[in-house]
């Protein structure tokens, strides 16, 4: 039986503070620019740096010559430090969409965790990411359907944050979203009317599976089905 989570934008009073988040001196990245079209942020991209370190991730994100960036970087000992003002475009997204949005980077904040990407998420970086989401969340009015996944907008060419992370930890908050099993239905159209974008079946069953069912293998069954049902629900 699945357990009931809270309503989508709706935080656990004993999550975290806010206003706990340990801020470390950001070094600032130049990888930035206007977010177009004037819009506000609307999502929350999660992703893994897939670096040996978070020093190593750190010097990529601000390297001119890299031409990529977040807004936030958490390492693994749980500071998080500011690269890009939330106001401005960071490069985190890349190609993809999500809800029919192809410019992910102007509609979005992106955090980066430090992880090389086969190995759990420590506590205390969890932890920090909790308290920076209600934050951002809280800032810029986005709701628990709007914290997706890089592999979620991009299922075709990414798989972070990969399957150890632990997305209904941050469901259980509010930070999230989590399906209750429902009826199975049609499998791909639901996970459109969630917002995935329009991939090959083995592209979007895997990225699901990252998310929401991260032990799983072989074909779309029931339990896929059921689960993606769920999700219209919060769509």
């Amino acid at each position: 039986m699945a357990t009931a989570l809270p309503a989508a934008g709706t935080r656990d009073p004993s999550a975290p503070p806010c206003n706990r988040v340990p801020v470390s001196k950001a070094l600032g990245s130049p990888n930035f620019g206007e977010r177009r079209g004037g819009v506000r942020p609307t999502l929350i991209v999660l992703h893994y740096t897939g670096m040996a370190t978070c020093a190593a991730a750190r010097d990529r994100l601000c390297d001119p010559a890299a031409e990529v960036s977040a807004h936030w970087l958490i390492s693994e000992t749980g500071e998080a430090e500011a690269l890009v003002p939330e106001a401005l475009r960071a490069w985190h997204a890349g190609a993809g969409s999500w809800r029919g949005v192809t410019d992910v980077n102007s509609h979005s904040i992106g955090i980066e965790l430090a992880n090389p990407g086969d190995r759990p998420f420590p506590e205390p970086q969890m932890a920090t990411l909790e308290g920076l989401l209600a934050g951002v969340m809280a800032r810029w009015g986005i709701e628990a359907p709007g914290v997706i996944a890089h592999s979620d907008m991009a299922p075709s060419r990414k798989g972070d944050p990969g399957r150890r992370f632990d997305w209904r930890r941050l469901a259980l908050q509010g930070l999230a979203v989590w399906p209750v099993m429902a009826a199975p239905g049609d499998f791909r159209a639901d996970l459109w009317a969630f917002g995935y974008p329009d991939a090959l079946q083995p592209d979007l069953l895997a990225a699901f599976r990252l998310r929401f069912r991260p032990w799983g293998f072989g074909p779309v069954d029931d339990v896929d089905a059921g689960l993606a049902a769920g999700l219209r629900s919060v769509a």
